[in-house]
């Protein structure tokens, strides 16, 4: 019995010292907090989780020219301005936490934005947005096919024709 209720005392204890500790203002939530501890692990665990049991494997669309020609102006409109344009990081990318990939940057191991992940992981994102980064659900702004389009776009942009490059990143003024 004893036992029993040592252990309902633990748990009550643990809550209560949790409960304080976001109570009390000594969780970080400003975007210039130090990270939770092992908060980008969870995060990342449950979110690439629930992308791989519910992405969309084989993209409806083809990924050729015409497909990215149709996505410029709607990642111009749409998504530049947090995750940059070729030549040009976001400066609204500096204050977000956690902070927006530039999507035309290399990074880690060379790799361009998210052009090593599967079309569909982008797709699941660009659709359903992730919570507490910013990311905004695009379902129900933008079709399914232009959803695709981007994706495709983002998906292959280490290997862009330069056309493609050169009116990501033409000044939006400008564009026809």
């Amino acid at each position: 019995m004893r036992f029993l209720l040592g252990v309902i005392v633990g748990i009550l204890l643990v809550f209560c010292g949790v409960f304080a500790y976001i109570r009390f203002g000594s969780l970080p939530v400003a975007t210039s907090d130090a990270p939770f501890p092992m908060e980008r692990q969870l995060t990342h665990a449950a979110l690439d989780s629930r992308i791989a049991s519910a992405m969309i494997k084989t993209p409806p669309i083809p990924a050729d020219q015409a497909t990215f020609a149709a996505a410029v102006p709607i990642y111009r409109q749409q998504c530049a301005s947090c995750h940059g344009v070729p030549g040009k990081d976001s400066d609204f990318a500096k204050g977000m936490y956690p902070r927006a990939p530039q999507l035309f940057e290399k990074h880690h191991n060379g790799v361009v934005g998210v052009s090593d992940d599967e079309p569909g992981e982008t797709q699941w994102k660009v659709a359903n947005g992730i919570r507490l980064t910013g990311m905004p659900a695009y379902k129900s702004v933008l079709s399914d096919t232009q959803i695709w389009q981007v994706s495709l776009l983002l998906a292959n942009a280490d290997k862009l024709p330069a056309e493609t490059l050169q009116s990501l990143a033409m000044p939006q003024a400008t564009q026809p």
